[in-house]
């Protein structure tokens, strides 16, 4: 297991045979073509809208597991961690080829305050889903891709207007995918257990677990405690390292593994506050 790659942060730099394209000092726009099977877990640090133009990828988010292939399309959350299995097309040299839009928040509240694209607010929570690209999405990917090939410099307002145009056609592809859109900038409130208990083992934040809870970072607190009758970060920080205990005696991942697979950034970090709450080191456990 490798650790934990933070998308759009861990791709600038990244050896893997990928462009990306640059806004306001974030990643926005990656492309992604190999010729080979790669798995892995990125880290979402901005909403992703994923498509794949070549080959399939198979994503655990959650509890749920979604298979994507040619054409398809996915949102996904800011704030989750997502397992990825990726598979070349056979039939095309077992070529992979996709793009990965980060959404960022002050590009949707743009996008949302300007888009004359009217809809009801939905009752409940719009789920993720899977969803075929229509030929405008299709025709839109691959105008992308002089982009990465082409050395002139793109300016920040073509990104802009770029991804405010993804925004219009996905809304106009997908009514569903839409309302997700909507979801993003105002987040459902959701149940509390859910949320922490779906993602304590992500590098996720207090204040990004209040956002996919759908509450300010105050009523979070508040809920939480009055739930749990304890603080957020000392529940978490105590169910890692139970679920860390759990994996060392049941598993064969190492040591370095376990401390980045449950959102640990340190393993020197990690070794001393599991000695200091089991009484033993990780390597004693293992």
């Amino acid at each position: 297991m490798k650790k934990m790659i933070k998308v759009p942060t861990s791709l600038i730099g990244c050896d893997a045979p990928q462009n990306a394209l640059m806004l306001d000092g974030c990643s926005i726009i990656e492309q992604c073509i190999h010729s080979t099977e790669a798995k892995g877990t990125m880290y979402l640090e901005q909403h992703l809208l994923l498509i794949v133009l070549e080959g399939s990828v198979v994503l655990t988010y959650g509890k749920q597991e979604y298979t994507l292939g040619k054409n398809d399309m996915i949102l996904l959350k800011k704030a989750t961690a997502v397992k990825y299995h990726k598979f070349g097309n056979a039939e095309n040299d077992n070529i992979y080829d996709s793009f990965m839009f980060s959404i960022k928040d002050d590009l949707l509240k743009s996008f949302l305050s300007t888009s004359e694209i009217k809809v009801s607010k939905p009752e409940g929570e719009i789920k993720t889903g899977v969803y075929p690209m229509n030929e405008c999405l299709v025709a839109f990917a691959h105008s992308m891709k002089p982009y990465f090939f082409d050395h002139s410099v793109v300016h920040p307002g073509q990104l802009r207007l770029k991804i405010m145009e993804l925004l219009y056609d996905v809304a106009e592809c997908n009514r569903n995918m839409f309302l997700q859109i909507l979801q993003l900038h105002e987040p459902v409130r959701t149940d509390i257990r859910n949320v922490v208990e779906q993602h304590y083992a992500s590098p996720v934040s207090i204040s990004e677990l209040a956002y996919l809870s759908g509450r300010s970072l105050s009523s979070f607190k508040r809920d939480f405690q009055n739930i749990y009758n304890v603080a957020p970060a000392t529940w978490i920080r105590e169910k890692r390292l139970e679920k860390a205990k759990d994996m060392l005696e049941t598993t064969t991942l190492s040591v370095s593994d376990v401390c980045y697979s449950l959102g640990f950034e340190n393993v020197s970090h990690f070794s001393r506050i599991y000695k200091e709450f089991h009484g033993q080191a990780p390597s004693t456990s293992r």
